[in-house]
């Protein structure tokens, strides 16, 4: 079978979260099962020299798109085995971030639209196209136009917040698209190109089965909940993985001091390690971590309403993340008030793996969590996660080795996080659930199966 994954970013090429970790070790899991997959994703500027460096050139293509006839570069590398395509155009993709520029809709337009010609100058023709979030939305339906050989589409939804809403204006001018499109790709007055992929693709998928479900909820679809109930019967829910071997507390070498579950207490080491480098009271206390992006949906208000009777426990704390400005500046005003809080902004993977080794529980009250992947890379490290019962959350963690609350209010996490402190203080108790949580299986292995075979029901139908 032959995949192509079409992505707005990729590890370790360009990343701002869990699509990039998906794109990167998804393809690589499917691959081992048998199948042949290759990826396409635009060639940013943030992309580091060491892979810009040794991308071959494949060739130089136009990309029509409206009125403009766009200069299109094709680049090749390979890595982990991975076919990796790049389309170039320095005046989309030479800038300083992947997104948030008030041209996104035409930058991502014309990354869509070069996918057909990616594959044809390549010579690659395809089984199954898979598409993910609104930045690819587009590809499916110009390749359509574009094609009467069409092979089955994927479409998945990593986040419904982010919709890809635009100005009904744009459809002809930058989109290319005639007027006879409109319906299509537009909801509630505007495009809407999360809605686009969902009707023009052959199978909808989300990121938990948990989600799934939630979907078809007002309080959860943004306002698609009739698009997604209109189009129930193509939609399926697999929870992402993660990859084993990137986190792995036995031999990962950004850690301190590595450990498995037989020699858990040189966990203490990396504790020790995260005091000293952090300039934390070197006590034996329970160490809550959050690793998170700094937004509305992750519960950071929840955080915020409890900092003062958190903080006044007997623990330590440290929050690596970035995000909202308005958040930002909260926690950087609030570790100068207490000597137990560490504050770390912009995501780095080195410190996040070092965070997760020394930490004993990690905290993740989200409002909606499509799937998550810190709860899982958390338990690879032996450490407890604390999370609200909702998308992913709900469906990988279990009361026998981790903390869930169900209503999103911060009395609730506040009463799981002092039961995570008594369970801190009976050790046998806590070595139970940090055993039990070293067994839980959340690698690829098998949620790559599960998206092999409904590739090949797609295939068969």
């Amino acid at each position: 079978m032959k995949i192509v994954f079409v992505v707005s970013e990729a590890m370790p090429f360009a990343s701002t979260g869990g699509l990039a970790e998906v794109a990167y070790s998804l393809p690589i899991a499917l691959q081992k099962l048998g199948a042949k997959v290759i990826t396409i994703m635009p060639l940013y500027k943030v992309i580091k020299d060491e892979y810009k460096e040794k991308l071959t050139f494949i060739d130089e293509i136009n990309i029509s798109l409206g009125w403009r006839r766009q200069y299109c570069g094709i680049y090749y590398y390979k890595h982990e085995n991975i076919d990796y395509y790049f389309v170039d155009n320095e005046q989309y993709y030479n800038r300083e971030k992947l997104y948030s520029y008030f041209d996104d809709g035409e930058r991502f337009a014309f990354f869509s639209k070069s996918i057909y010609h990616v594959l044809k100058t390549i010579s690659f023709d395809p089984d199954i196209i898979h598409c993910h979030d609104h930045q690819t939305a587009l590809a499916i339906l110009y390749y359509k136009i574009a094609t009467k050989k069409l092979p089955k589409f994927v479409f998945t939804i990593h986040n419904i917040e982010y919709q890809g809403k635009y100005n009904q204006y744009i459809l002809g001018d930058i989109f290319g698209l005639d007027n006879k499109f409109l319906d299509l790709v537009s909801f509630d007055g505007k495009i809407n190109l999360i809605k686009t992929g969902i009707e023009v693709s052959d199978l909808v998928t989300t990121v938990s089965n948990r989600y799934k479900k939630e979907l078809t909820y007002s309080q959860f679809s943004h306002g698609l909940e009739i698009v997604i109930n209109n189009n129930k019967n193509k939609l399926i829910g697999i929870l992402n993985g993660i990859d084993y071997d990137f986190y792995n507390s036995k031999d990962d070498g950004a850690l301190y001091k590595n450990y498995d579950f037989k020699t858990i207490s040189d966990k203490q080491k990396n504790k020790e390690y995260l005091q000293k480098i952090y300039q934390l009271n070197p006590i034996d206390v329970p160490l809550i971590c959050m690793i998170t992006r700094l937004a509305e949906h992750k519960g950071i208000d929840l955080v915020i309403d409890k900092i003062d009777e958190i903080m006044n426990m007997n623990l330590q704390m440290i929050i690596l993340g970035s995000g909202d400005e308005h958040y930002n500046n909260y926690f950087k005003e609030a570790r100068n008030r207490y000597n137990n809080l560490v504050y770390i902004e912009n995501y780095n993977v080195d410190k996040a793996k070092q965070i997760y080794s020394g930490a004993d529980f990690l905290l993740m009250p989200s409002r909606i969590e499509p799937c998550g992947l810190s709860q899982m890379i958390a338990l690879r490290y032996g450490t407890l996660p604390i999370v609200r019962a909702t998308g992913g959350l709900f469906d990988s963690i279990k009361n026998s080795y981790g903390f869930l609350f169900k209503r999103f209010d911060s009395n609730e996490m506040l009463k799981k996080i002092k039961e995570a402190l008594l369970v801190y203080q009976d050790k046998t108790k806590l070595h139970q659930m940090i055993e039990e949580g070293f067994k839980q299986d959340f690698s690829w292995d098998n949620q790559a199966e599960l998206y092999l075979n409904a590739y090949l029901k797609l295939i068969q139908e």
